[in-house]
């Protein structure tokens, strides 16, 4: 009887950890010692914007900025994301299919946080590959004393279909949000001047620039992150929304949240945008 009850209550517990566990599917920091020696296990895609990875990338990598994958939509919302139909075919493209494993990397100011957005944007698809974000970005890899390339390097790419299974608890929608609002905790991690611009009824105020630390703009750890979010109210047996603009700065966070193994969060993608021309009728 004992083991039958045993049984009963790890499936249970399974059971409603994971739906929280599986958002982010395998996503785990890299350090730039680790990737140097592992990059050919690999697919490194660089979040900045494509001047910077013309400047100077890791050798290798392909520019993948949040701008070459959103659009104004059909009702005049700015930054949406491409449908994960279209983003998959891009992928498959790029040689990229939905178990190829991927680091990531930007350097959170002039990637405005895209590494995130990128991550987060594979756990939406349901990307069973491992994805890995450089803990430092750009800064550590060069801080290592490791090389860069400057402009486009010729890539032999042989095109593969990306099989998607898009996760709707990493996302929400503006109708959602309308509807379950006062049972979430919302976070707008916009700047200051947006914020007392405008923002969502009830929204906590955390600057997207609070979620990393130090020079070279680590992620904040596990216990940096509750410290945070514990300063500013945020009660975390809720779950939490992130929104920004259109979605970037808020997957930024939301990858944060996720590496820090935190319960329940989900990246508002639409944001403020979005939610300035909702339906209010």
């Amino acid at each position: 009887m004992f083991k039958i009850l045993t049984a009963v209550l790890a499936l249970l517990l399974v059971q409603i950890i994971l739906p929280w566990s599986a958002q982010a599917g395998d996503l785990a920091l890299i350090d730039a010692a680790q990737l140097k020696g592992s990059a050919a296990s690999y697919v490194v895609l660089d979040a900045r914007p494509r001047a910077e990875w013309l400047a100077g990338h890791i050798p290798g990598a392909i520019s993948f900025s949040w701008d070459e994958y959103t659009r104004t939509d059909a009702r005049g919302v700015k930054y949406s994301s491409f449908p994960p139909g279209e983003l998959a075919a891009l992928l498959g493209a790029m040689g990229i299919s939905e178990r190829t494993p991927l680091v990531i990397y930007g350097d959170a100011d002039k990637s405005w946080g895209g590494e995130g957005y990128d991550a987060w944007l594979f756990s939406w698809l349901g990307h069973k590959g491992a994805v890995r974000l450089l803990n430092g970005g750009i800064q550590s890899w060069r801080g290592a004393g490791l090389p860069l390339i400057a402009g486009a390097e010729a890539r032999q790419v042989k095109k593969v279909p990306y099989l998607f299974q898009a996760k709707p608890r990493t996302v929400v929608s503006t109708e959602e949000l309308q509807g379950q609002k006062d049972a979430c905790t919302v976070i707008d991690v916009r700047s200051t001047f947006e914020w007392l611009k405008g923002r969502i009824p009830g929204a906590v105020h955390i600057p997207w620039d609070d979620f990393y630390t130090g020079k070279e703009r680590r992620p904040l750890n596990g216990a940096e992150l509750r410290k945070l979010l514990t300063k500013h109210g945020v009660d975390l047996k809720k779950p939490v929304v992130y929104y920004c603009l259109g979605g970037v700065r808020s997957g930024y966070a939301w990858t944060v949240h996720q590496l820090a193994g935190l319960p329940e969060a989900r990246n508002y993608k639409g944001g403020w945008e979005a939610w300035d021309k909702r339906d209010v009728r």
